[in-house]
């Protein structure tokens, strides 16, 4: 099956997930939306809740080399000169398992001209009284090896107060410089000092960001990053250590767009720009498996 969409509910916490990118639609704890949500069967707008794979992020004029060929894929941002996001998010994925409080979607993705390897990918989303598990396998079912990257892409809310208002929280001691056309990597350097340092958690205000920060602090295996509204709501993101970078982005868009309706918190196997730099660039031999995996929840307390 393709094309559909599953909701799911356990205690507080209800979603719904849609085949088109494998995507989050949304996510509710006691109604109040803890991700910016879309539509299902809508164009997905910025991305939102959307499976980025082979690669997150942007790779520069969609050129990289592998297995001794020069390769590109598309260009999707042209006035970047990128392609951004990887292959999967145009793709509807293929309903495999729903039961109500859990869903899966397959898809079968490649060979292609620039991406002559097969993989096999499914996404699980597990709604449980401690929030949402999220989760994507990559397996390689092709030949060659196969370079491969993954995040999530959803927007975090806080609560009813404007962004600027929130608190935010990293768990990082770097980000990556960017050149400010391009977005593409520079360098990493020290948060210390910078007003990129939301180690101990404060006001967003008019901070604009959209970076890949690094040197995560893992708290007995886990990085947190937590987003707080004035009122005392919040929601949490958290992953493993098999996710060493994270892209933040505040979601600034020109007018007249909407702008900054949630905080993008994407945990990443990879930087920007890996499948050209292969910084923490994960390969996939024939018959390998990669896991990643993510949760969201409500602050508590």
């Amino acid at each position: 099956m393709s094309g559909v969409s599953a909701a799911l509910r356990a205690g507080d916490y209800a979603a719904t997930v849609t085949g088109t990118a494998g995507a989050l639609a949304s996510l509710t704890y006691r109604g109040s939306d803890l991700v910016v949500p879309f539509e299902p069967g809508a164009p997905i707008p910025a991305f939102r809740g959307i499976v980025a794979a082979p690669w997150p992020n942007r790779l520069a004029d969609g050129r990289y080399r592998a297995g001794g060929r020069d390769l590109a894929v598309p260009v999707t941002e042209p006035e970047r000169g990128c392609a951004l996001h990887g292959l999967a998010l145009a793709r509807e994925w293929d309903l495999v398992a729903h039961d109500g409080v859990a869903v899966a979607f397959a898809l079968d993705l490649g060979p292609s001209e620039g991406y002559p390897f097969r993989l096999r990918l499914e996404v699980r989303y597990a709604l449980s009284a401690g929030g949402l598990d999220w989760s994507v396998r990559a397996a390689n079912v092709g030949e060659g090896r196969a370079p491969y990257g993954v995040c999530p892409h959803p927007y975090l809310v806080a609560g009813p107060s404007p962004l600027d208002s929130w608190e935010l929280q990293i768990p990082a001691e770097a980000f990556l410089e960017v050149t400010p056309d391009r977005l593409l990597p520079l360098g990493t350097r020290t948060v210390e000092g910078h007003e990129f340092d939301f180690r101990e958690p404060r006001t967003i205000g008019q901070t604009e960001i959209d970076h890949a920060f690094t040197r995560l602090r893992f708290d007995q295996g886990v990085a947190r990053a937590v987003v707080r509204d004035p009122s005392g709501s919040g929601v949490v993101m958290e992953w493993d250590a098999g996710c060493p970078w994270v892209q933040v982005h505040t979601a600034d868009r020109p007018a007249p767009a909407p702008s900054r309706l949630g905080v993008a918190v994407e945990p990443m196997t990879c930087p920007p720009n890996a499948f050209a730099s292969g910084t923490d660039l994960v390969w996939l031999a024939p018959g390998e498996e990669h896991s990643a995996r993510w949760r969201i929840h409500a602050l508590e307390g």
